[in-house]
This record gives C-alpha cells, sequence and structure tokens, in this order.
C-alpha cells in the first residue's frame, strides 16, 4: 500500500504534509516523513514542501508558540478543519506554491 501511495505523489508539483497538532513531536514526525521520502526516492526531496500542523484548535497561544521554535525552514501554518483555522491561508499557500 504505502508503494503505491507514494507513486502517486512523484507527480505532485508540492508536498503538504499534515501532522496532528497532538502529535509527540511535531519535529521528530516531519522528520520522519522526510526519512521515508528519501528511502523511497532522494528526487522527492527536491519538490516544494509546506507543513500543516492539523486540530491547532487543540492549542492554546503558549503551546503555539512553543511548536513555532521548533519548526523546520519550510513553509508552514496551523489548521483546524473544526474550527475553519488557517484553511484559507493554507489554501493561498499552496496557490502560491503552485504559481511560483
Amino acid at each position: 500500500m504505502g508503494i503505491r501511495f507514494l507513486r502517486h505523489i512523484e507527480r505532485n508539483s508540492i508536498l503538504l504534509f499534515l501532522i496532528p497538532a497532538d502529535s509527540r513531536d511535531i519535529h521528530k514526525e516531519y522528520l520522519i516523513l522526510l526519512s521515508e521520502l528519501q528511502a523511497y526516492n532522494p528526487e522527492l526531496l527536491d519538490k516544494n514542501r509546506i507543513l500543516a500542523i492539523s486540530k491547532s484548535d487543540l492549542l492554546d497561544e503558549e503551546l503555539k508558540d512553543e511548536i513555532r521554535k521548533e519548526m523546520p525552514e519550510i513553509p508552514w501554518l496551523f489548521i483546524s478543519s473544526v474550527a475553519g483555522e488557517g484553511i484559507s491561508a493554507l489554501k493561498d499557500r499552496i496557490w502560491q506554491e503552485l504559481n511560483t
């Protein structure tokens, strides 16, 4: 299943990583995803990436500040489908990446 899924992302020009806010270590989860891509096809690491932290409605500003300190050097944002937070910003960011 995983290999078939990874074949589909080879056709994408942008990779959107979605990691839940209640993850124990968001940065570590991101590095695991990069490692999986590296193992499958190192060329995937050349694609533009966006990181969305989902379930951000579970976080208060203090927790968000702590997470901000550890974010990787790629475009990222907090989103919450329940609260509608960041969804428009995510769509705008994807659109911007597609058109640059």
